[in-house]
């Protein structure tokens, strides 16, 4: 098994052990237990788009420099739907973003939370 399997299979692992917590846990550590999952969720979310777009714009500059490279005329043209290209990729790293943040700031009720911390710890 390769490494790169391994990986996949021990993050999935891990996701799915954090949301299964988060779902089992009765209480009031409830809320707090649902905003760590939340947490490494978005994270985790944002990890994958950045790579996933990162991966597309590199292979899209690779293209535009051997197209220009063999056809240094067509340079402007390329180069026009380069930028264009880049910026379609990168909005769908931004949606990631957006969502993520949506998930953290909206769906946990801060005084819920604040209330779950405080009950956790006995204070």
């Amino acid at each position: 098994m390769s490494k790169r399997n391994v990986v996949t299979i021990l993050s999935f692992i891990l996701i799915m052990g954090f949301s299964s917590t988060a779902m089992a846990s009765e209480g009031t550590a409830q809320g707090l237990w649902a905003f760590f999952g939340i947490a490494v969720a978005c994270g985790f979310a944002i990890g994958v788009a950045a790579l996933g777009t990162g991966i597309g714009m590199g292979n899209a500059i690779n293209g535009a420099l051997q197209g220009v490279a063999r056809n240094p005329e067509a340079g402007g043209r390329i180069f026009t739907m380069l930028v264009l290209g880049l910026a379609l990729i990168e909005s769908l790293c931004i949606y990631a973003l957006l969502i993520s943040l949506l998930l953290v700031f909206k769906i946990p009720a801060m005084d819920a939370l604040l209330e779950a911390i405080i009950k956790s710890f006995g204070a």
